[in-house]
């Protein structure tokens, strides 16, 4: 499970082969988020989440907005 990017304490995860849509794992502190990418240009849509806030996810769904093009990449 390969690490892409590590942003606020929390790591992107995108597992090889993985079903679509394109899509990444966000974890840290306890709690898991996948959030479908949209690609090419987003913008990054939350699928599920596991203990995180409102406030954590919003501040997760702009980080992975301004790395859309590395990610959709990856």
């Amino acid at each position: 499970m390969p690490t892409v990017v590590r942003f606020h304490g929390w790591r992107v995860v995108v597992y090889p082969n993985d079903h679509r849509p394109a899509h990444v794992h966000v974890f840290g502190g306890g709690g898991e988020a996948v959030f479908i990418l949209n690609c090419p240009q987003g913008p990054p849509e939350l699928r599920e989440s596991y203990a995180y806030d409102r406030g954590e996810l919003t501040r997760m769904q702009r980080a992975l907005g301004e790395k859309i093009a590395d990610l959709c990449n990856e």
